[in-house]
């Protein structure tokens, strides 16, 4: 048995694997008597069907099932051994009337090639790097918010403007049914308030989804819809209205910056905003940072040209789906894709070329850290060794959770490459002039 290949072009290739009948009609053959020995059929007895009846039975089907696995076995020794960089599975060539009592089988497969290409980081647009600052205003909206927060509530049966409700957006059409509990502060426009001004418990407020909140990443949270709906979503949502309440603020003082931040170590209102500055800087980071990947991805997708099989991928699309798909549909499918799987080649070439890798120890640090994070903010300042690494071994050892931490940690080391490689200039804004910049808004 052998594999050959024949190249059409730089991206597509036709494997033919020869099989010969011989290899396995020994084992075919041993099979078959075993089968006989066990055959079970109407007008004979167990073990003494004639052999011609076993043979007209089960010979093509184990015939199939051995060419198709010694088929399996030699594209799989052939690939590994080639190392050859594939897109998609191989897929089967059709052939009509083939001739089963042949001494020699061969079998055609079309296969598509990854491009090869080169990664220029220093080469791209000076991009933007964005330093989110939290002002005046955002501190003391912030202030109001933990006012608020600690304050006395009391329930309502009619909103007024400054009350908060509770209640549960829904849309038939996108299955949403979401609870949520609403602080007017959080909607882009301050007149949203106004809808429902005067209503009652039991009422419905229709809001529609577009430019709602000053960042459409916020509708993953209170709609519980996907990233990748968020965007420029344009739809209408039922708001049913179950609770109104009022709260009256709580006091700036003492008992409440010792509530906020922990026994004496805050004692003025100066200090609270400075620490509120701090926390908020801090995770703002996380949200530029996500923005100067996007521009360096969109830089990389722009400068870095290469070809693709996209007939061949097409045809592929067709086949890997629950539901074999039309050519038309197929061919939509890979326009929709065509820019993910270009920039998985290419994250892909950065991390070969810059030798970006992560080991098991790495990966434990990293969870390790942020689960002592996650326990700060239920009060465990200062979990033991044994607690933490008890969790992390829980956490690794769920798959899924293995491979989300991973994700982040190849994120962070990508994000340390391009800003060691890539130009860019620091611009200080709000967080509102921020989501401006970022939406074209």
């Amino acid at each position: 048995m052998n594999v050959t290949r024949k190249n059409t072009d730089d991206l597509n290739a036709v494997l033919t694997v020869s099989i010969y009948k011989s290899h396995f009609t020994h084992k075919i053959e041993t099979l078959l008597k075993e089968y006989q020995k066990k055959a079970d059929l109407p007008g004979f007895r167990q073990g003494e069907v004639p052999m011609g009846i076993i043979e007209k039975k089960y010979r093509q089907p184990l015939l199939l099932e051995e060419v198709n696995k010694k088929i399996q076995e030699e594209l799989n020794k052939y690939l590994q051994a080639e190392k050859l960089d594939l897109l998609g599975n191989p897929l089967a060539v059709k052939s009509e009337n083939r001739d089963w009592d042949a001494d020699k089988f061969e079998f055609e497969f079309e296969i598509g090639l990854a491009p090869t290409f080169e990664i220029d980081l220093e080469g791209l647009k000076e991009i933007t790097e964005y330093k989110i600052i939290a002002d005046d205003k955002m501190l003391n909206e912030q202030l109001v918010r933990m006012q608020k927060q600690y304050g006395k509530m009391s329930a309502k049966d009619t909103f007024e403007k400054g009350d908060d409700v509770a209640g549960t957006f829904r849309n038939e059409t996108m299955e949403i049914d979401s609870p949520a509990q609403l602080s007017f502060d959080v909607f882009k426009d301050a007149s949203t308030e106004d809808l429902f001004v005067g209503k009652k418990v039991g009422d419905v407020v229709t809001l529609n989804t577009k430019g709602l909140f000053a960042d459409d990443h916020q509708l993953m949270d209170y709609l519980k819809v996907s990233h990748e709906q968020v965007h420029g979503l344009d739809i209408d949502v039922a708001y049913t209205i179950e609770e109104i309440n009022s709260t009256e603020p709580a006091e700036l003082n003492q008992e409440l910056f010792d509530k906020l931040f922990g026994e004496g170590n805050v004692s003025s209102i100066d200090e609270v905003k400075a620490k509120i500055k701090q926390d908020a800087e801090k995770q703002f980071e996380g949200q530029s940072n996500q923005q100067f990947l996007n521009d360096v991805t969109e830089g990389l997708l722009h400068n870095t040209k290469f070809d693709l099989p996209a007939e061949f991928l097409t045809k592929w699309i067709q086949t890997v789906g629950e539901k074999q798909l039309t050519p038309e549909e197929a061919e939509a499918e890979f326009a929709r894709s065509e820019n993910g799987l270009r920039y998985q080649l290419i994250e892909g070439k950065v991390m070969s070329s810059n030798n970006l890798q992560i080991n098991f120890e790495e990966l434990k640090a990293y969870a390790a850290e942020m689960i002592k994070m996650q326990m700060a903010q239920f009060g465990q300042m200062d979990p033991t060794t044994a607690d933490v690494d008890g969790i992390v071994a829980r956490v690794l050892g769920n798959q899924e959770e293995a491979k989300r931490l991973s994700d982040q940690v190849m994120s962070e080391k990508m994000l340390a490459l391009y800003k060691s490689k890539v130009k860019s200039t620091v611009k200080e804004l709000t967080y509102q002039e921020f989501v401006a910049a970022s939406y074209g808004e």
